[in-house]
């Protein structure tokens, strides 16, 4: 051991002095360069409430269809399938264009599966494929609404 490290010194330890530089001239100051204006760290489509809209939504869904059934399950269709409706609506507007089918597909399928058919049967007749439409509309009419806040927004 003593061969590879050569031994420490008893006195006072060696701390290495930074080396002088040869003074400067000071540098005569001029402004600053602009700064660049300030980038939104996030793009305008990219927001939280965009990448969880489709989760919550069904979340929604979920909790719509618990309490539907809590009440006894008397809602008529029609009315349950207007709640489904607005509540696909709600969360279509802040959803990404991409998401908003997909918002009104897991909305149709808690809607057919626990109010229309009962015990999570899912079925495509005639009352089906119209609470399919009509919750398709509902997230195009979401879209709208969304495209109307951000025209909105570009004008204000």
């Amino acid at each position: 051991m003593v061969t590879l490290h050569p031994p420490a010194s008893w006195g006072r330890p060696h701390i290495p002095q930074p080396t002088r530089r040869a003074p400067t001239r000071p540098r005569p100051r001029t402004a600053a360069p602009p700064r660049p204006a300030r980038v939104h760290p996030v793009p305008p489509g990219r927001t939280l409430g965009a990448e969880l809209a489709l989760p919550l939504g069904a979340v929604a869904a979920a909790l719509l269809v618990t309490l539907l059934l809590l009440s006894g399950g008397s809602a008529h269709p029609a009315v349950a399938l207007g709640v489904f409706a607005l509540l696909t609506l709600l969360a279509a507007v802040p959803a990404r264009p991409v998401l908003r089918p997909a918002v009104a597909l897991v909305s149709w399928l808690f809607y057919d599966g626990f109010v229309l058919n009962g015990h999570s049967d899912l079925a495509f007749r005639s009352p089906d494929r119209t609470g399919l439409l009509v919750l398709l509309l509902a997230a195009l009419a979401g879209a709208g609404c969304a495209a109307a806040l951000r025209a909105v927004r570009r004008h204000a």
